[in-house]
């Protein structure tokens, strides 16, 4: 990290008394601490904005969380949106200014809110709201309505943020708190996002701490480097309703403008994890709609795909990954069930080094987790639970492409919206039922076949499933045997 005051002076205190941040004794933690010293003054201006829909549940811990903050910001906006809730109601109880006392000294700040009632624009249209309410200020920091900081996190974020003009936004590292979660399915879709959350978060960690993705969560915005990115993109808000995915496409404008986009090793926010498989569904297609929009080549009304940008490499990967592993599961399948209708299947104890090879990485992700509890090591140890998750996403990742390639105009907001509702329609369910419908089909041309063109579908299929599973194990090593170089997610 090449911050200008990161040589310039040394920690007064240990790194270890924080413990928020990664293992001691790594220079990257010496440096951090040096500038944390050095910072014992407010150098900046913070105006944080809180684009809130429905989340009378939530909203007033989030508030909370931020008064509780050692660098408070200097002004808070709560923007409600298209609420029929209690959101606007709760949160004005905290509204006024507020003097607080941290151990950075006398603070004050003020909670302001916003109920613009209906919003065609949704987050977006709230957002951009609250960014014409802290345009003055250095910076702007974002955070969802069921987010919970640390109390550090705004600390940490503008520490690094006022220390390298370069820095164009910085993402916390994202979690779910699953202590609260009640009933079997959601401790166990809790348990895979958290995974999910640990193997996104670590990836970018350590591919120098470029963040793909500013998340709309907890991420803090230099406001030189949004008008910088208006500026190029000719925008008169920094975010657009184009894409399904906002914080992404930001975060493209934002590297494409000369800035960098980055993501805190130390800053830390629990955000709302998706309970039930409808919304967990619904938010996964969206999410995934819109980064193949943004990957595409081409364009897709007023959003330009722009497949070589250096923030969707990570994508490619991902999408590339689940297409592998959609791959090797169905040919293993229909493979496996073809050579047992002949007697053809002999079993070969190599074929469970990819699956110890997964739980392995699975459970060394799971251990790179600050906050690992026993849900999380049983997760990948019993690998059914990580396998059952992993087809889910695998449906997720079938209609998220099949949505695109079809053309057909969704308004993926609103399906997400009505799904954490529980009235979404069960699609959900429709790629399972249509891998049942593919292998039922299969089986019956299989019985069609002559034994002769049975045993030579057997003799090619298995050798090509093998190769591939031997490429995709060799990558599960690599990351394996990778150093984290003392990060903790």
């Amino acid at each position: 990290m090449n911050h200008p005051a990161l040589a310039a002076a040394q920690s007064a205190h240990p790194v270890s008394d924080d413990p928020f941040l990664t293992d001691p004794g790594t220079s990257f933690d010496e440096d951090f601490m040096a500038v944390l010293e050095e910072t014992n003054v407010h150098r900046s201006t913070i105006g944080c904005v809180i684009p809130a829909y429905n989340e009378e549940e939530s909203i007033a811990d989030v508030i909370e969380g931020l008064l509780k903050q050692t660098r408070v910001p200097d002004v808070i906006h709560v923007v409600i949106n298209n609420t029929t809730d209690d959101t606007a109601k709760i949160s004005a109880e905290y509204a006024g200014p507020h003097e607080i006392t941290t151990e950075l000294g006398e603070q004050f700040t003020e909670v302001f809110v916003h109920d613009i009632g209906k919003n065609p624009d949704k987050k977006v249209g709230a957002l951009n709201y609250g960014y014409s309410l802290v345009e003055g200020c250095d910076f702007l920091l974002g955070v969802d309505g069921d987010t919970i900081a640390h109390p550090r996190a705004v600390e940490y974020l503008e520490t690094e943020a006022i220390s390298d003009s370069r820095i164009g936004g910085i993402s916390a590292i994202f979690t779910i708190d699953d202590r609260p979660i009640k009933g079997w399915l959601a401790k166990f879709l809790i348990a895979g996002q958290r995974t999910q959350f640990a193997a996104f978060n670590l990836q970018n960690l350590l591919r120098g701490r470029n963040m793909a993705v500013l998340g709309g969560q907890f991420s803090i915005f230099s406001t030189n480097a949004l008008r910088d990115a208006m500026k190029a993109n000719h925008q008169t808000t920094p975010w657009v309703k184009d894409s399904e995915v906002e914080d992404s496409l930001l975060s493209l404008q934002i590297k494409s403008a000369g800035y960098l986009t980055k993501i805190s090793p130390y800053a830390r926010a629990n955000v709302g994890g998706m309970t039930t498989l409808k919304g967990y569904d619904a938010q996964q297609v969206k999410w995934t709609y819109g980064a193949i929009e943004l990957m595409w080549p081409g364009q897709r009304g007023d959003t330009k795909g722009q497949p070589f940008h250096p923030n969707l490499r990570l994508r490619w990967f991902e999408n590339f990954g689940m297409l592998t592993n959609l791959f090797v599961r169905v040919a293993f399948l229909v493979l496996l069930a073809g050579s047992l209708s002949i007697n053809a299947f002999v079993f070969s104890p190599l074929w469970l080094i990819p699956v110890a090879t997964a739980m392995l990485l699975n459970l060394r992700i799971a251990r790179t987790m600050k906050y690992c509890d026993q849900r999380d090591i049983l997760f990948a140890l019993l690998i059914f639970p990580a396998e059952l998750f992993m087809w889910i996403r695998l449906g997720h990742f079938l209609r998220s492409w099949s949505r695109f390639l079809s053309r057909k105009k969704v308004d993926n907001w609103a399906m997400q919206a009505k799904a954490e509702k529980g009235g979404a329609a069960a699609g959900h369910w429709v790629p399972m039922i249509l891998l049942i419908a593919v292998l039922l089909t299969m089986a019956i041309i299989w019985n069609m076949l002559g034994p002769v063109t049975q045993s030579s579908i057997l003799w090619v299929g298995w050798p090509i499933v093998g190769v591939v599973t031997v490429l995709q194990t060799l990558l599960m090593f690599t990351k394996l045997v990778r150093r984290h170089q003392g990060y903790r997610v």
